[in-house]
């Protein structure tokens, strides 16, 4: 029982320091995708600035500021910006 305790331990400890935070912000990246919308100030992953012109269930267009409309997959969105 005494060498199963530290294994146990290391373990519980793994989880609330890396497993667990990792999934909720999975969970939170996931959220903020599910709630894009026409009109949200967005940066990809790339770091492309740019406004959605269109979207569906897994491609967003993007409009940048030369009027460019870029098509995007929906998991390529980082995260949406208030103020640009």
């Amino acid at each position: 029982m005494a060498n199963i305790l530290p294994l146990l331990l290391m373990f519980v400890l793994f989880y609330f320091l890396l497993i667990r935070p990792q999934q909720k912000k999975q969970k939170a990246i996931a959220k903020m995708q599910s709630e894009l919308q026409k009109g949200d100030k967005i940066v990809t992953i790339g770091g492309l600035h740019g406004t959605i012109d269109a979207i569906d269930e897994s491609t967003v267009v993007i409009t940048t500021g030369d009027n460019t409309r870029l098509t995007y997959d929906i998991h390529a969105v980082r995260e949406v910006k208030n103020e640009m």
